[in-house]
């Protein structure tokens, strides 16, 4: 990817390691996660006002950008896409929320007043895919970027992954509804499988 001329240090740094990642170099993922972590924490902190929902919509910002990061052009800074993608996600779920659109541990209604069940309730405790896919990645990939997420993101993983505990021992063992476990095991993998999804080193 040709850096731009009008960019700064900092971006080209940036603009470098998104070659990296797009070449499957996972410390680049990494290092972009580390970089820009904590300013889009606190940016999402000012727009929700929750510090959990920041927490939960850091990790979506990161999920997505690095899921279409092909897609990003050396025309404008990458921290400027970033930004971009976090602001808007964070809209649609306050939109979401205003809404009562979700609802991760109630049942919902439809148009017609039936109830239903959302999804994060019918999982079950076997890994699915995508799950699997973290499973058997280099464990060394995987731990790189755990180890960049917040302490509460990188206790679940660890439970599910390296310990392969249920969704009802680590409700257990953290004390948290199943719902919450469910929620945030989804936006914490989510980060994970878009970045595995990119690594040539698959078994």
């Amino acid at each position: 990817m040709e850096i731009g001329l009008n960019l700064s240090d900092k971006a080209k740094y940036d603009l470098r390691l998104v070659d990296q990642a797009i070449n499957g170099d996972q410390k680049a993922y990494a290092e972009l996660l580390e970089r820009y972590r904590d300013a889009i924490y606190f940016m999402l902190l000012k727009m929700v006002n929750n510090k959990s929902d920041a927490e939960d919509l850091t990790i979506e910002a990161f999920g997505k950008a690095f899921k279409s990061i092909n897609q990003y052009t050396p025309n404008f800074a990458f921290s400027t896409w970033l930004f971009k993608i976090a602001t808007n996600n964070c809209i649609d779920f306050i939109r979401k929320r205003r809404a009562n659109i979700i609802s991760i541990d109630q049942p919902t209604e439809d148009v017609d007043g039936v109830s239903s069940i959302p999804a994060t309730n019918l999982q079950s405790g076997s890994l699915d895919p995508e799950e699997n896919l973290i499973k058997i990645q280099n464990i060394q990939l995987v731990k790189e970027v755990v180890s960049k997420l917040k302490p509460r993101y990188r206790k679940l993983i660890e439970l599910r992954y390296f310990k392969e505990y249920s969704y009802e021992e680590i409700s257990d063992e953290l004390e948290l509804p199943l719902g919450t476990v469910k929620a945030q095991l989804f936006r914490a993998r989510e980060l994970l499988f878009n970045i595995l999804s990119n690594s040539p080193h698959k078994p």
